[in-house]
Order: structure tokens, then sequence, then C-alpha cells
């Protein structure tokens, strides 16, 4: 039984005819986002590298974002999971969000007592 892939992105806002037109759609979106993020990283922006949000450049944020966003598209497009089970896309995602959250939680924690040994010179972890 074939199945047919949908052959659109952005919530249906570009269509393509066939799916060698909606690869080279996704990879020239994929080159876009490569560009800016090569451009800002070139130029840096001083009213993106002085300005801070939560403890971290808006340079940075924007960098976060947007390789998320090539990361999904990546994921929906290349590796074919919008074309997959409700319950698969949602085991393989919601894995990801709570590894990442794990991650993230174990790296602040870290980085707070590394910051705390830097500038007292000697901590005591009391646990």
């Amino acid at each position: 039984m074939a199945h047919e892939h949908k052959l659109e992105i952005f919530r249906g806002a570009w269509k393509f005819k066939s799916n060698i037109s909606k690869i080279w759609g996704v990879f020239f979106f994929l080159c876009f986002v490569t560009a800016i993020e090569v451009v800002l990283g070139i130029i840096k922006p001083e009213v993106l590298t002085e300005n801070r949000f939560l403890a971290m450049k808006l340079l940075n944020w924007i960098f976060i974002i947007l390789t998320l966003v090539k990361a999904y598209y990546i994921t929906w497009d290349f590796m074919h999971m919008r074309d997959e089970t409700k319950g698969l896309r949602r085991m393989v995602v919601w894995t990801a969000v709570f590894l990442i959250c794990y991650l993230i939680l174990i790296l602040l924690i870290e980085g707070d007592y590394i910051f705390d040994v830097y500038k007292a010179n000697y901590v005591k972890f009391d646990f």
C-alpha cells in the first residue's frame, strides 16, 4: 500500500508539486536560516550582544532558537516524522524534551556550584 507524503511546509503555507521540489524547498529554507546564523555570527550586532535575557546574551538566544528551528525541519521533513503515527511522533519528541530539560537542570546546578567555587575559592556542598 503506497503512502503519499504531504507536500507542504509551514502548516500549508508553501505547497509543492512533488517530493523533489519539497526537498529543495526545505533545503533552501535551511540554507536561509543557516545564512542568517552565519551573518549574525560575523557581524555580532551590538544591540544583541549588550542586552541580556535570563543571564544570556540575546544573540545566543537567537542562535539557540534558529538551531531548534533547523532541527525541527530536518527531523520533520527529511526524517519523515510528519508521515509517522501520532504516538511515534510524541514518543520521539517527548523523550527528547524530557532529556534536554534534565540535562539543562544538571548544567544549571553544576554551573552554579562551579561559579560559587570560583567566587569564594572554596564551597562545601551541603547534602
